[in-house]
C-alpha cells in the first residue's frame, strides 16, 4: 500500500466509522434538554414504510446505475453490452469503454441532485411519497460518491477505470477523493433533519435523546432491516454483487444519520400525513422483486 492509497484508507476510516461514532458518544454525554411535551407511541406503519421505500429505492438507483453503464456501450461501435439484477457485460472492444465505467455513476448523481431539489422544493405530503423521494435522494448520493473515494485507490473499480481512461494524475484521484469525503460527511447529516420531520409532534422530537430515538426507528432499523430484502433482489451473485454495496453504502451513510440525529433540530412538524398501510409499498417491493428476479437475472442483451 502506498501513501497515497493509505492517506485515502486512513482518512475514509475516520470519515465513516470513527468520527460518527464519536460524534453519536458526544450527544449521549450530554444533558437531557427540552421541555417535557408529550411523545406519541412508536408509529410502527412509518417505520415499515420507511424500510420498504428504503429497499425499493436502493434497487431503483442501482438500476439505473447499471442502465446507463449498458446504454452508452450499447451505442458505440464494437460493444455489446447486457443488463442484469446485479451487475452488467460486455463483449467487443472498444478504448471508449473504460470511460462509459464513470456513466453509471454520474447518472445517479443527477438522480440523487434532481430528487433533493424535489424533496426541498415541494415536499410530499404523503409520507409514502416523501420517503421514497428521500431515500431515492439519499441512496443515489451514497452509492455514487463513494465510488469517487474508492476508485481513486482501486483502478479495476468503475469511476477508477473511467479515471484512468481521463489520465489522471495519483495527485489529481487524491485531490478528488479528499473532496469527496466531506462532501459524504456533509449530505449524511443533510438528511437528518427531513427525517425527523416525519415526527407528529414537537415532543416526538424534543430533546437530543428523542430526536435519536426518533431516527433509530424510523430510519437506521428500517434500513437495518431491509438489507435482507436488497440482496434477495441482487441473489444469486459473488459477495460483493449480492451484499457487500449494500452493506457498505448503510455503514456509510445511516452511521452519521444516527449520529447526527441528537443536534438536527426539525423545522417543520406536522406537514407529513401519517404513514397509511404498508400494503402498497410492499406491492411496490414485491413487483420490483419479480422484476428483477425474471426479467433481468437472465439478463436483456441491448444488441
Amino acid at each position: 500500500m502506498n501513501a497515497s492509497t493509505a492517506c485515502v484508507v486512513y482518512a475514509s476510516l475516520f470519515a465513516v466509522v470513527a468520527a460518527p461514532l464519536a460524534f453519536a458518544l458526544f450527544g449521549l454525554l450530554r444533558r437531557e434538554r427540552g421541555p417535557a411535551a408529550p411523545r406519541a407511541r412508536w408509529d410502527g406503519r412509518l417505520s415499515l414504510n420507511s424500510g420498504l421505500m428504503y429497499a425499493f429505492s436502493f434497487s431503483l438507483i442501482f438500476f439505473i446505475q447499471e442502465l446507463f453503464l449498458v446504454l452508452p456501450k450499447a451505442l458505440t461501435p464494437g460493444l455489446k453490452a447486457t443488463l442484469f439484477h446485479n451487475n452488467h457485460h460486455w463483449d467487443g472492444d472498444n478504448p471508449l469503454a473504460r470511460l462509459f465505467q464513470g456513466t453509471g455513476a454520474l447518472a445517479i448523481l443527477l438522480t440523487a441532485i434532481g430528487f433533493s431539489l424535489w424533496l426541498k422544493l415541494r415536499p410530499p405530503r404523503s409520507a409514502t411519497l416523501r420517503l421514497f423521494v428521500l431515500w431515492t435522494a439519499f441512496h443515489g448520493f451514497f452509492q455514487s460518491l463513494p465510488q469517487v473515494v474508492v476508485g481513486a485507490v482501486i483502478p479495476q473499480n468503475d469511476v477508477g477505470m473511467a479515471f484512468d481512461y481521463l489520465q489522471l494524475s495519483e495527485a489529481t484521484k487524491l485531490v478528488l477523493a479528499g473532496i469527496a469525503l466531506p462532501v459524504i460527511v456533509i449530505l449524511a447529516t443533510r438528511f437528518a433533519r427531513p427525517l425527523l420531520e416525519f415526527a407528529a409532534n414537537a415532543g416526538d422530537v424534543a430533546t437530543p435523546l428523542r430526536r435519536s430515538g426518533f431516527m433509530l426507528r424510523t430510519a437506521t432499523l428500517p434500513a437495518l432491516l431491509a438489507l435482507p430484502v436488497i440482496v434477495a433482489m441482487r441473489v444469486p451473485g459473488s459477495l460483493d454483487q449480492v451484499a457487500i454495496v449494500p452493506v457498505a453504502e448503510f455503514v456509510i451513510g445511516v452511521f452519521w444519520l444516527q449520529a447526527y440525529a441528537w443536534f438536527a433540530k426539525p423545522r417543520r412538524i406536522g406537514q407529513v400525513e401519517s404513514a397509511p398501510s404498508a400494503l402498497g409499498a410492499a406491492l411496490m417491493v414485491a413487483a420490483q422483486l419479480l422484476i428483477f428476479q425474471f426479467a433481468l437475472r437472465p439478463g436483456i442483451a441491448f444488441f
